[in-house]
């Protein structure tokens, strides 16, 4: 399973998604420390209603959470995120 592969699955199981982009910029961060490291760099776009009511840092928490591990191993060293609910879609 790629990173990319792993990150989706675990966002898909644990929030509903309503639609998802993730790209992995890693080659865009050749020579970078995390990247030396083998940690990738992703960009993420997900809408789900389970943001509903939720400040950005909470919304976050929620993606961090499902994640899990992978935040703190050698899969993910940055993701940038953009958390937005269904009637906040852009």
């Amino acid at each position: 399973m790629t990173r990319s592969e792993l990150i989706r699955q675990r966002l898909e199981e644990s929030l509903s998604v309503v639609d998802l982009d993730l790209e992995d910029q890693s080659h865009l961060h050749a020579g970078h420390a995390g990247a030396k490291a083998g940690g990738g760099h992703f960009r993420l776009r997900v809408i789900s209603p389970d943001f509903e009511g939720l400040a950005r840092i909470a919304r976050h928490r929620l993606i961090y959470r499902a994640i899990g591990d992978a935040m703190r191993a050698d899969t993910i060293h940055a993701l940038s995120i953009e958390a937005f609910t269904p009637s906040e879609r852009q």
